[in-house]
């Protein structure tokens, strides 16, 4: 059976890779698109010649679908929006606030426009502005959270909108592919297993994290400043939450966070770096290749809703 998702993109199998800030760059999207999902590369708040040389860099090891993903608050993101246009991505997913100024320029380009939502409200606003899709993450996600568990909110996105609904948030394995279907969703979105990959540009120190991860090692901090982050438990997120409960400044918290996703992701400094990863960090116990991981997901899946090749 094929989802709109995998008609929609193009692709074989309806698994999305998260378009994580720092760890999803071009080895990594290509890989996911290689072996038959869709990758993303994040954008975060990089520069549009970056993102640039990013797709253009998985253009030479993949010839399948692969996407962008852009965060709305990036001081880059009207450039990177053009980028998008100009550099022909197939897909792009958005984040951390409304794309709608750019849906028609992207549109008319041909590209699919795939925000991420956290509440039926935006799911409906996003929907009535032109997007193909949608990615309901829920609060067992890594990063930037809503409120919403995905059990609660994949179902209620699905009910309000007509277009496709992809699952995001606790999901690692094919039993929470399948859950994700029985809910309404026709596709996933994986963050935190595509880490823990050999293609993934990661610091070692911060995959072993992930690997050494059990089921309550997960924090949420900043839920006092409206911008809650769920990361693995370390020294900075044990001095963040310490903070907060005393009733530090915006300012104070946000010094003690700037800059670390890099220093984890790229310096390997998980004390005092910032660990983003989704609550199923604890069911993640080897290193796999991105081919691996799609195979042993689709398998999974495909056992657990009747054998009879659910993706066929």
């Amino acid at each position: 059976m094929r989802t709109r998702i995998t008609e929609l993109l193009g692709i074989e199998y309806p698994i999305i890779q998260g378009g994580m800030a720092w760890v999803a760059e071009y080895h990594l999207a290509a890989a996911v698109s290689n072996a038959g999902g869709l990758g993303l590369i994040g954008t975060a708040s990089a520069p549009a010649e970056w993102v640039r040389e990013q797709i253009r860099e998985a253009k030479k090891l993949t010839d399948k679908p692969f996407g962008i993903n852009i965060m709305m608050i990036s001081p880059y993101a009207d450039e990177v929006a053009k980028v998008a246009v100009e550099e022909g991505v197939a897909v792009v997913t958005t984040g951390a606030g409304s794309p709608e100024k750019y849906v028609k320029m992207w549109k008319e380009a041909g590209i699919k426009v795939i925000p991420v939502v956290a509440s039926v409200a935006m799911a409906k606003r996003m929907q009535r502005c032109g997007a193909d899709a949608l990615v309901a993450e829920g609060t067992e996600a890594g990063g930037h959270i809503g409120e919403n568990t995905t059990m609660v909110l994949v179902p209620q996105v699905v009910d309000a909108v007509e277009i496709p609904v992809i699952a995001a948030g606790g999901i690692a394995d094919g039993r929470g592919i399948a859950a994700a279907f029985m809910l309404g969703a026709e596709g996933v979105q994986i963050g935190t297993r595509f880490v823990v990959t050999e293609e993934a540009q990661v610091h070692e120190n911060y995959k072993e994290c992930i690997l050494k991860a059990r089921d309550i090692d997960s924090r949420v901090t900043g839920r006092s400043t409206g911008h809650p982050v769920r990361a693995l438990r370390n020294k900075m997120t044990k001095e963040y939450l310490e903070k907060e409960q005393a009733g530090a400044t915006f300012e104070e918290l946000e010094h003690l966070t700037l800059g670390g996703l890099r220093r984890a992701v790229v310096d390997g400094d998980v004390q005092s770096g910032s660990v983003m990863a989704g609550q199923i960090a604890g069911m993640i116990k080897e290193k796999l290749t991105c081919q691996e991981v799609i195979q042993k997901l689709v398998s999974q899946t495909d056992e657990l809703i009747g054998g009879k090749g659910f993706y066929e």
